[in-house]
């Protein structure tokens, strides 16, 4: 169920004694990496309540179509656009019949016609409803509209009949729900990206730092979460908006992003050093603003830790890869660096040259590893970014194979 990972699954819920299943839907779609937001309807608020709800998915549930505070904003509309899937479960006659009609008398149904996300349903009745010509001219007309079906199950019911109508258990409407979408080639892997400057300070006002625009690291995040990871952006100081989905970890210095790293580790599959750290800082900082006096002054500096070797060679050492940026010799500062800190990958770009430097819209960047070396063309960030994934993801699939050694 790796497609579930980072995807955001709008949950509704209607009147039926199955509702109490939906509880555990909620914790197999998060145990699967998705993030859910629950729609109750009036009737499924008499089987199992919204607080139980917002408990286990930690967001607000919404029940009402016409709530002030919600509306201001357009709150349906939102919460359709917001949806990767819109998942009933379960999915009572009634709700069925009104969806077919193409209903939008409550929040719910309102929803499901405002979404362009697949929608899924999962019906749970008695099984002479089931059965009911109705009823089946309704599953026939919402097959016809793409809407995918989920079950029912045959068993026991609650009313004493046996029969089909029974909603199926939890962990199979999850893989279901897993089937809904395209197979991504880093679902359900763990990437930690570093971007960004680190400012390190000399007193309260004044701070050593470079001219990193956090750009090309950003975009490594928007990819990688497009490409089906789950990722944590640690980023030094920058104005940029976090790309959705990621989990962002904001640092100043390279003291607090090393320590960042390292506490990442543990659950990380692939390390991505592409934040400009500071390699020196000052030994001392003045505890009020330096005044000044001497036509020269001098600062003391000491090594900054080095956060990608610290990473490459740890005991719970992720697939590790480098940047670096450089302003001659490109090719061979990036092959030392490679062998010297034992990285996996190394990318190297020649910050020298102002159309690809820092600060830049585009890139263009080398790719080197143990073996061999690629050229990528220059190109936006954001196009770039998504061909660095790709290439990454490669080599990290060779390592796992025992295609790759790292010595």
């Amino acid at each position: 169920m790796l497609q579930l990972t980072n995807k955001q699954i709008l949950l509704g819920i209607t009147g039926g004694i199955a509702a109490y299943k939906a509880a555990e839907v909620v914790r197999r779609l998060q145990d699967a990496g998705a993030t859910v937001r629950v729609v109750m309807t009036a009737g499924a608020q008499k089987f199992i309540t919204p607080l139980t709800l917002q408990a286990l998915s930690g967001n607000p549930v919404h029940c009402d179509l016409l709530d002030p505070e919600a509306e201001a904003a357009m709150g349906h509309i939102e919460l359709a656009r917001w949806a990767d899937l819109v998942l009933v479960t379960p999915a009572s006659a009634n709700f069925m019949a009104r969806l077919t009609q193409g209903q939008a008398d409550d929040l719910l149904t309102t929803l499901c016609l405002a979404t362009t996300a697949p929608v899924a349903i999962a019906p749970a009745m008695n099984q002479a409803m089931w059965k009911d010509p109705a009823t089946q001219h309704n599953i026939e007309q919402l097959i016809a509209r793409n809407i995918a079906i989920f079950g029912p199950d045959q068993g026991s019911q609650a009313c004493g009949d046996i029969g089909p109508g029974r909603m199926l258990e939890a962990q199979h409407i999850a893989q279901l729900a897993a089937q809904q979408f395209q197979s991504n080639a880093l679902d359900g892997v763990k990437i930690t990206i570093t971007a960004g400057p680190t400012r390190e300070a000399i007193d309260p006002v004044r701070y050593i730092s470079n001219h990193s625009s956090g750009k090309m690291g950003f975009a490594l995040a928007q990819a990688a979460v497009e490409a089906g990871a789950a990722v944590t952006l640690i980023a030094g100081p920058t104005s940029l908006p976090t790309p959705e989905r990621v989990t962002r970890i904001d640092v100043e210095s390279a003291e607090q992003m090393h320590q960042a790293a390292i506490g990442q580790l543990s659950q990380c599959d692939i390390f991505i050093g592409a934040a400009a750290v500071a390699d020196y800082r000052p030994v001392a900082i003045a505890e009020q603003k330096i005044k000044k006096s001497a036509d020269s002054m001098t600062i003391e500096l000491t090594r900054n830790p080095d956060i990608i070797a610290a990473v490459a060679s740890h005991e719970d050492r992720p697939f590790t890869v480098g940047f670096a940026a450089e302003t001659e010799n490109v090719t061979g500062h990036a092959q030392g660096k490679l062998k010297r800190k034992k990285l996996d990958l190394i990318i190297a770009n020649d910050v020298s040259n102002q159309a690809i430097g820092f600060n830049s819209d585009d890139n263009q960047v080398q790719l080197i590893w143990k073996d061999g070396d690629e050229t990528l063309a220059l190109a936006s960030k954001q196009q770039l970014s998504r061909t660095i994934i790709d290439k990454i993801q490669q080599q990290f699939a060779n390592s796992r194979s025992g295609h790759q050694v790292i010595t």
